[in-house]
């Protein structure tokens, strides 16, 4: 799913290069939106062990991949929540709820809570690496937004326009993905990814159908069994309307709990509980 923006070309010079700060690496914690950081038992890695017989791939520490497998957890059985403080319609697919907010406008879908984990995994790295790409095409550089340097879109164009000046803190990152939630969606996060096999897979990349609609999901996890090579994904999403980022429960093969079975080679497509993609429509950042 994308939001329903009509946008053409970018103007090819908008003179709005990236900027290098100083400073590159906030303090901690890990997840910057929290105060603390998370009980262990609350973490990704502790709810959802791998299948049986199954160990977890390796993921180096500090990697996007492991900073994925310790993301906090709200308590069990805490249902997903729109950005109304609604009940989201279909808590059958809901394994657990991510402690992240949702937002308060129908921003933080599917694509956009990809990118809204990614953005916050790189401000807890390097705040200097964090953009994104409008469906357009402009490349969003935050460190370019708080040295003042950002956008507007009149009619069918994205235009230069400029701000006051900001630390890039935490709150200034908020404020800046407000515009990039509206403009990009699963077409441009689709573009932004490398093409990976799904015999590769691993923590971290996106199953994602680029489109109106189209639907992202962020691979979470990954387990293997030694033996068999089989593979197994923890997967996590939002949806439409805008909602608590949750991990998924297999709902087709309950026995799993919220692990998805790699399909082999002969079977074309990758199932999900709420939308079903195509086996070469797995996606990484570099």
């Amino acid at each position: 799913m994308t939001h329903s923006y009509s946008l053409g070309l970018v103007l090819t010079a908008l003179g709005m290069l990236p900027s290098a700060l100083a400073s590159p690496t906030p303090a901690s914690p890990a997840y910057p939106w929290l105060t603390t950081i998370p009980a262990a038992q609350q973490q990704v890695a502790a709810r959802f062990p791998p299948p049986a017989g199954c160990r977890r791939v390796a993921a180096a520490a500090g990697s996007w991949g492991a900073w994925l497998r310790g993301l906090p957890l709200r308590p069990a059985g805490t249902p997903a929540r729109l950005y109304t403080g609604q009940l989201k319609d279909n808590q059958a697919v809901v394994a657990a709820v991510i402690d992240i907010d949702p937002g308060t406008k129908d921003l933080q879908q599917c694509a956009d809570a990809v990118i809204r984990l990614r953005a916050e995994y790189l401000f807890s790295q390097n705040f200097n690496k964090i953009h994104f790409h409008l469906t357009t095409g402009y490349d969003a550089w935050f460190s370019d937004y708080v040295a003042g340097r950002t956008f507007r879109v009149q009619g069918e164009q994205v235009l230069p326009a400029t701000k006051a000046t900001e630390a890039p803190t935490h709150a200034a990152l908020g404020r800046y993905l407000q515009p990039v939630f509206g403009y990009a969606g699963t077409l441009s996060l689709s573009r932004e990814l490398r093409r990976i096999p799904l015999e590769e897979v691993r923590p971290g990349d996106v199953l994602i159908h680029g489109g109106r609609p189209g639907h992202a999901v962020l691979v979470a996890d990954v387990a293997e069994h030694p033996q068999s090579g089989q593979r197994y994904l923890l997967l996590a999403q939002s949806y439409m309307p805008a909602q608590n980022i949750h991990i998924l429960r297999n709902t087709a093969r309950p026995a799993l709990g919220a692990w998805f079975a790699v399909p082999g080679p002969e079977k074309p497509l990758v199932e999900t509980p709420e939308w079903t993609f195509a086996r070469s429509e797995l996606g990484r950042f570099d």
